[in-house]
């Protein structure tokens, strides 16, 4: 496995992949990796003949008041797992590396990263579509890979791969769950016991939305409602949002039809998480 820092390096050798008829998977993470970025790396090496995973913890998606500073970083470590899940390069710059004092450039995806996670965190989505964007020019890959666990940042990914035209195909994998439930993310190393245990309720909030519009629920409030009651239950938990959308535009339905995702966005204890499940409403 090779370990590159230079923007220019990481070009010329994915370059010199392709030119020697290698597919190229890219997966961008921002490092402290769990077993949720190693699903998406074996995915990505049972798909292409180099897999390239970035870790940059990008700072123009932190917004004031956020961990930044404390967020989880064991560059080691993360290159036990790349290694392991079949990563051919990591990908690890500096901040100055991605981001030079001449930098200027935004991308930003008007609507879809300004609801929801966008309008709790402004400017957020304005770091991720910029560092995503620069990570795709810069390695060219066939593919590249994104959980669903971050739902809202794969529509914006979607929307800015097809609005730029970018020759690169967006792979969405499945979020992947602890023994409780919970999604697997790396801010979950924050939470305490109790809060961990707690945490497991916005799956289950989740489910049980989904379990009612199997039942036959049809109005959107009250599927909403009924997922904060079962999130507000818990007393770590505060809920910053719950909601139905379609998961093209995350628009909200006034009535639900069709493919949908349920989303929800909370505090456990100090520590903001996030989750969705896939609905696929019944005729």
């Amino acid at each position: 496995m090779r370990i590159i820092e230079r923007a220019a390096e990481l070009s010329a050798h994915l370059g010199a992949r392709r030119a020697a008829g290698d597919a190229v998977g890219l997966v961008p993470t921002m490092g402290a990796l769990h077993d949720g970025h190693a699903s998406l790396v074996e995915r990505a090496a049972t798909e292409c003949d180099t897999v390239a995973l970035s870790i940059f913890v990008n700072p123009r998606q932190f917004v004031p008041g956020e961990d930044l500073d404390t967020y989880p970083s064991d560059l080691d470590a993360d290159l036990v797992v790349a290694e392991k899940a079949g990563a051919s390069v990591v990908f690890a710059p500096t901040v100055p590396e991605m981001f030079p004092d001449a930098s200027r450039t935004t991308v930003h995806v008007a609507g879809l990263g300004d609801v929801l996670e966008g309008a709790s965190r402004p400017g957020h989505f304005d770091g991720v579509a910029t560092v995503v964007t620069k990570l795709l020019v810069l390695a060219r890959p066939s593919r590249a890979y994104f959980g669903e666990k971050d739902f809202q940042q794969l529509v914006v990914v979607c929307r800015l791969v097809a609005d730029l035209c970018l020759p690169v195909e967006v792979v969405a994998c499945p979020t992947v769950r602890g023994f409780d439930g919970v999604a697997l993310s790396s801010r979950n190393r924050y939470l305490s016991v109790a809060e961990r245990e707690a945490a497991a309720v916005l799956y289950r909030a989740l489910r049980a939305g989904a379990a009612s519009v199997v039942a036959g629920e049809r109005d959107p409030g009250e599927v909403v409602a009924l997922v904060a009651a079962v999130a507000e239950a818990e007393p770590l938990v505060t809920l910053d949002y719950a909601t139905v959308v379609h998961p093209e535009t995350l628009a909200p339905p006034e009535v639900l039809a069709g493919e949908l995702r349920l989303l929800v966005a909370a505090r456990v204890g100090t520590t903001r998480l996030i989750d969705n499940v896939a609905i696929e409403v019944p005729e």
